[in-house]
């Protein structure tokens, strides 16, 4: 019982911030008003998730930039697609939230943590998450309006200020830390710690955004809501869409010959998504409906559930050391 709890303390601990943020989200509702607190854990996150790497990994996936580029690509163009063609099976404000779910960009953290998680290259994952996140104030208002035909306005120059301080800040933060040779030692040697902390800032995001969902579905539902079946269909549609996803990029990942490193950042990279910038665009621009907002945390929590799964497996199956420092060894040369 203790060595199970130990391989899925996540899938564990995962359940019960969902259980809580749901159940006691009207006693919680202050956390969720607390918009310097979620920033700060995004920023957290994503400083632990720098500060381990060393400057030459970000540096090679800057000179070669094909795995980060791909997963971007997908990210932002087969995802929506993809989510597109199943929300047809929908109907009304799950629809919405379906294809909201696919246009926002990769999650800030969880694809870093999950790609070091497997033994992937977490740089490139982190490459996604830059790009991603600073060019959704394009992407994503122009994957909206094709997939649910209603305009939205974003104020372009907060956007950038916002992404560019909880993204870019943290991650040079970590980088110029490494600056002091001991405290680069010291992150190095401790990668696998801060990877453990960098979870718990996950499940600390998760349980925000289940707080605030919680507070949106207490309020009067349309008369028009969908039944049963429709919010199991639902659930059903985002699972599949995410674990194609993912399956889809490492097929196309592992026949354009990238090393399996780069394969598990692309996989996880591609196929996942951020919820805050989903809860920011549907609070703004879609009245913050509670039945859009639900695709939206099904999707987030799904590939949290899915890709824990898939990168334990990544990881029980990790080729011998040799051949592994051999493909490190590829992507540095």
């Amino acid at each position: 019982m203790i060595s199970l709890l130990r391989q899925r303390w996540f899938l564990f601990a995962l359940a019960g911030v969902i259980t809580v943020g749901f159940t006691f989200s009207d006693a919680l509702e202050g956390l969720s008003k607390l918009k310097l607190l979620r920033n700060g854990i995004v920023i957290t996150v994503l400083f632990l998730m720098s500060f381990p790497l060393q400057f030459g990994d970000l540096r090679n996936a800057v000179q070669k930039p094909g795995g980060a580029l791909l997963a971007s690509g997908l990210n932002f163009g087969f995802m929506p697609i993809l989510a597109w063609i199943f929300s047809l099976s929908l109907s009304g404000d799950l629809a919405i939230g379906v294809n909201l779910a696919a246009a926002t960009p990769c999650t800030l953290a969880s694809a870093a943590v999950w790609t070091r998680k497997a033994g992937g290259n977490d740089a490139t994952a982190l490459m996604v998450t830059i790009i991603t996140n600073l060019s959704c104030f394009i992407i994503t208002p122009l994957c909206l309006l094709w997939t649910t035909d209603i305009k939205v306005d974003i104020d372009l120059s907060d956007m950038v200020f916002t992404l560019g301080l909880m993204v870019l800040l943290p991650l040079a933060a970590g980088q110029l830390l490494r600056i002091s040779r001991p405290l680069g030692t010291w992150a190095t040697l401790n990668k696998a710690r801060l990877g453990i902390a960098a979870q718990v800032g996950v499940l600390s995001i998760v349980f925000l955004g289940c707080i605030k969902s919680g507070l949106s579905l207490r309020g009067p539902l349309p008369e028009d809501s969908p039944d049963l079946f429709s919010f199991i269909w639902m659930i059903l549609v985002v699972l599949t869409i995410h674990s194609i996803g993912l399956w889809v990029a490492h097929v196309v990942a592992r026949r354009l010959n990238f090393s399996r490193p780069e394969r598990i950042a692309i996989g996880f990279a591609s196929s996942q998504k951020t919820l805050m910038i989903g809860l920011f665009v549907a609070a703004n621009y879609y009245g913050a409906s509670p039945l859009a907002i639900l695709p939206m945390v099904t999707f987030h929590v799904g590939q949290l559930l899915i890709d824990t799964v898939v990168a334990d497996r990544m990881k029980q199956s990790e080729p011998p050391a040799e051949e592994s420092g051999q493909s490190n060894e590829e992507q540095t040369n």
